[in-house]
């Protein structure tokens, strides 16, 4: 029996077993032995009988078989005996002749808790609860450890083998349905392609490849598979592909609509919410408009079940519309159960949101995976549309700028609804049901006023408050306005508050029709301000950024954090200004008009107009040139930068540092295209943008970048700067060769050498030598980019800086690669990495393992070769370049490829297309079809392989890219010949 412990002893530590992959016991933490293949045999046969007891036959005939040794009972018995004296006391039992393990606790064997969990998976499933099924099952999956029961002998470990990996095979099969039912097809293509070469006669596999391939765009590929596998089949088995796969081909062919979707509805939370409640909290003193909330709770409730509603309140600003809106949407949601989405279209302000980007913000808030949301504003709207069909969802479209900018928006589908706040009215919006919202009532008025004040302070001063919302014009927005003011200073009376309202040259604005009562509206809060209050209420509307950072705010009112903090904190409770998170703030797009009207008006001198921003793009310049150096250590960029006033952030991580910049990025850029066009900014406008490349690198905000680049070179041609033109044209030519247009890159990068000589500027033509070595390589103009490179060292070395004469000798190596110059190439890398490691330059320091992985594929040192890769692909994941970590899976696939491990470089060269979805140009996209076409050949696969090509040839054909010809040399192989 178990040995007694005595009092305050600590409980045993419990066993674990496991025999998905070798078999092993643990107690607690610490591993146990368990002996000699054969002992580990007898372990594994009782452990998967779940309890049941083995007899003395039974165990011989599962360790050997036909042909057991002569004293077969003897070492049964003797494999059992040291067992006894591992396990505790009563788990390995004697009984009938045979024995059997019991006394296990709950999730002691790995086997059984994988089944425990696909059991859960099943039952969540049933559901349709697809998240928490696919949970499980990844979870159970994540239990099997290499090969089951890896070196152990006999005919019964062989047989669990084979079941348990088929078992593994339809939990994989399970879980990657999920994952396309979830709409995560373009990161299942490279796992899917890797399974079906490792399985390549198991058609449920297949099967799931062509569907995901096809909600991945990839049509004539998924067919390919199709044409693969029939031929796979008939050659190595002699049959057809079954039923389902046959069907699929055809729905495939057919341009089903069916499968453009999941064929399951995502029922329950999943990363990004699919039932989202977005709603603004509705006012709690919410007064008046009964007939209005009644016609249209009526309006938007008819949408259940039956038809799209969709309802326009038309009115001047202040006026109420998105008040009344979402209070109607929280009255009605119930009829609209599968969530409500809510968007600020923007549409009174200069830049309207565009109808992609909120479309991408639905999407992601309904379900959707980002890899999952198509570019094109088509594309989108119509899979929006498909998502949202069979759910009942309200959409609340608040300040749209027209009809077009809402049409891409509306739903389209029975059971939901849209509600459209606007300042015009749509009548061109088909089948909208129109509302055109007016003032409130004296009634209305005086009830909200008496809500928000009090009304005992009311009641005693009836007259004057019915002047106060008289002189209010009765606009909502604004009687929220004066009543918050006077609720907030204990010490006026109502009649204070009337008296000043009845300055005329308030009142008449506040009497005006249209916008410029919104004006007047906005005129009593900002003139209730202090001094210190209107000065930071003017001053901070002037950058364009969507929001501002606590920091950002303090550096354009050159004040401390800390004061410039309550003075934020005391307009958010005027409600001039919101707090968008935690230590960022935000304009309402109207009020933002207003405060820079302000500032026009009444800052004096004018001048501190322009100052505050010299300081915001001080602090912005400095800061991000602070990141680049931590990123960067030892870069010379940072010195050439033009110097700043006010400083910026200092940090003590990398990390940090990184966050800053791609938290900032919007308004980083936004910055940089407004500081174009002042008097004295451009020039640090353009090295802002240069301090900040890592934001177009990242991939996140390429478009924007570029597009920014743009605008500071259409600035910097007028005013006819040499050194000021060149550095423009360099951020510009970096963009192209990001976003792979190379030959733009490389005439903007000409153009920068003459004007920065000109200027005397060497920085700039230090990196236009670069770009433009690399560029002749990515164009098969060798000798042309070796002189480049050439140059770019000697004038690197001028400078003395170090990490550029690296990033040169790096690409210099690919030259001599691309030459024939292998053991020279090898040499030139390594020599940038020990220049990049000396400083600390890990980000830079991963290009050159990236370059050094390339040469050592092309001299055979594969193992080398993807080490390095490794290195690279660790550092750019963590550096958030998305350009770089697809590149450098690209180049793990050509050392697949050169190892002849065709499934592995199948799998890399898939997430490389991933990756790279919408950055680095076609060019870079061919490359990796091309290198992809070949791994599927390797595992048979070439139908599909030839789908992958033709796409790689059309894009060269399209560039005029020298590798068109090799391409059609793959496609058509006798006539090349």
């Amino acid at each position: 029996m178990p040995a007694q412990r005595r009092p305050g002893s600590q409980e045993p530590a419990a066993l674990r077993f496991g025999v998905l992959g070798p078999v092993r016991a643990w107690r607690g933490a610490e591993p146990l032995s368990t002996g000699s293949p054969q002992q580990r045999a007898l372990l594994a046969a009782l452990l998967l009988r779940e309890g049941r007891t083995a007899t003395a036959h039974e165990l011989i005939d599962a360790l050997w078989g036909d042909e057991p040794p002569s004293q077969a009972l003897a070492a049964v018995r003797t494999y059992a005996s040291r067992l006894r004296k591992i396990l505790d006391a009563g788990v390995l039992v004697s009984e009938s002749g045979g024995y059997a393990v019991r006394g296990l606790a709950d999730g002691a064997l790995d086997v059984a808790v994988a089944q425990d969990l696909a059991a859960e998976a099943e039952k969540a499933r049933n559901a349709g609860k697809l998240c928490q099924a696919r949970d499980a099952l990844a979870r159970a999956l994540s239990l099997w450890d290499g090969e089951v029961l890896a070196g152990v002998p006999g005919p019964y470990a062989e047989a669990q083998r084979v079941r348990l990996e088929e078992w593994r095979l339809q939990l994989l099969e399970s879980r990657l349905h999920m994952d396309l039912e979830q709409g995560c097809h373009a990161e299942a293509v490279s796992e899917l392609t890797a399974l079906t070469a490792a399985h390549p006669l198991r058609e449920r596999l297949r099967e799931l490849l062509m569907l995901a391939l096809y909600r991945s765009g990839r049509q004539a590929e998924a067919l390919a598979v199709y044409a693969d596998t029939r031929r796979l089949l008939a050659d190595e088995l002699g049959v057809d592909p079954r039923p389902g796969l046959r069907e699929l081909q055809q729905r495939i062919l057919q341009a089903d609509p069916g499968l453009a979707e999941p064929s399951s509805p995502r029922s329950e939370p999943a990363p990004a919410p699919v039932r989202p409640a977005q709603l603004p909290a509705t006012v709690p003193d919410f007064t008046g408009r009964a007939s209005f909330v009644a016609e249209l709770s009526a309006v938007l409730a008819s949408a259940e079940g039956r038809v799209m509603a969709v309802s326009a309140l038309a009115g001047i600003g202040g006026v109420g519309k998105t008040t009344l809106a979402v209070h109607i949407a929280h009255q009605t949601r119930t009829a609209f159960p599968d969530g409500q989405l809510y968007v600020d279209l923007q549409g009174a302000g200069p830049r309207a949101a565009e109808p992609e980007t909120v479309l991408g913000s639905f999407l992601r808030a309904l379900g959707t995976a980002d890899s999952a949301i198509p570019d094109s504003l088509e594309e989108r709207s119509a899979l929006y549309r498909s998502v949202l069909d069979g759910r009942r969802v309200l959409v609340l479209l608040d300040n749209a700028k027209d009809a077009a900018q809402v049409r891409p928006l509306l739903p389209g589908m029975e059971g939901c609804a849209a509600l459209v706040t606007s300042r015009v009215r749509m009548v061109d919006l088909a089948g909208a049901h129109l509302v055109d919202l007016d003032v409130m009532s004296p009634d209305e008025a005086l009830s909200l006023f008496t809500k928000i004040v009090g009304r005992e302070r009311v009641a005693s001063e009836r007259e004057a408050a019915l002047d106060v919302v008289a002189a209010c014009g009765f606009l909502p927005l604004a009687i929220r306005i004066a009543a918050s003011r006077l609720a907030a200073r204990r010490t006026w009376t109502v009649s204070v508050l009337a008296a000043k309202l009845a300055d005329e040259r308030r009142r008449l604005d506040e009497l005006q029709a249209g916008d410029l009562a919104v004006k007047a509206t906005f005129e009593l809060g900002y003139g209730a301000l202090e001094p210190a209050q209107a000065r930071a209420f003017r001053l901070l509307g002037l950058a364009d950024g969507p929001d501002i950072s606590l920091a950002a705010a303090a550096a354009v009112l050159d004040l401390p954090v800390e004061d410039a903090e309550d003075l934020l904190e005391s307009l958010v409770d005027t409600s001039l200004l919101e707090s968008a998170a935690p230590g960022r703030y935000r304009y309402h797009d109207l009020v933002r008009l207003y405060a820079r009207a302000c500032a026009e008006r009444d800052e004096h001198p004018p001048g501190e107009r322009e100052a505050a921003m010299s300081r915001l793009l001080d602090f912005c310049l400095a800061t991000a040139a602070g990141v680049y150096a931590i990123e960067r250590p030892g870069d010379r960029l940072v010195d050439h930068l033009t110097a700043t006033e006010h400083p910026g952030l200092v940090f003590a991580h990398r990390s940090a540092a990184r966050d800053w910049l791609y938290t900032e990025a919007n308004c980083l850029l936004a910055l940089a295209r407004q500081s174009a066009g002042r008097p004295g900014t451009l020039r640090r406008a353009i090295d802002l943008l240069w301090a900040a490349l890592d934001i177009s690198e990242s991939g996140a905000n390429s478009r924007e970048y570029e597009a920014t680049a743009r605008a500071l070179l259409e600035a910097a041609r007028q005013v006819d700067v040499p050194r000021v033109e060149a550095r423009a044209l360099m951020t510009l030519a970096h963009a192209h060769v990001d976003g792979g247009r190379f030959d733009m890159a490389d005439q903007e990068a000409e153009q920068v050498i003459r004007l920065a000589e000109e200027a005397d500027d060497l920085l700039p033509v230090c990196w236009a030598r670069n770009a433009r070595g690399i560029i002749a390589l990515y164009q098969s103009r060798n000798a042309d980019g070796e002189e480049h490179l050439s140059q770019a060292i000697q004038h690197f070395r001028t400078l003395g800086d170090r990490p550029g004469e690296a990033s040169a000798l790096c690409n210099l190596s690919r030259i001599h690669l691309a030459t024939g110059r292998t053991q020279s190439a090898v040499a030139l890398a390594r020599q940038g990495i020990d220049i990049y490691d000396a400083m600390g330059n890990s980000m830079r320091g991963a290009n050159g393992r990236y370059a050094l992985g390339m040469a050592l594929t092309q001299s055979n040192q594969r193992d080398s070769a993807a080490d390095r890769l490794h290195e690279a692909l660790e550092v750019f994941r963590d550096s958030r370049q998305r350009l770089w970590e697809g590149m450098t899976l690209f180049r793990l696939a050509e050392v697949d490829l050169a190892a002849r491990r065709s499934a592995n470089a199948a799998t890399n060269a898939e997430m490389a297309l991933t990756v790279l979805r919408g950055i680095g140009g076609e060019w870079r996209r061919g490359n990796v079809l091309t290198v992809l076409g070949h791994a599927l050949t390797g595992i048979g696969q070439t139908d599909r392989a030839q789908v992958c090509w033709h796409e790689a040839l059309r894009i060269y054909e399209e560039l005029g890219s020298p590798e068109a010809t090799a391409v059609r040399a793959l496609l058509s192989p006798v006539q090349a010949a």
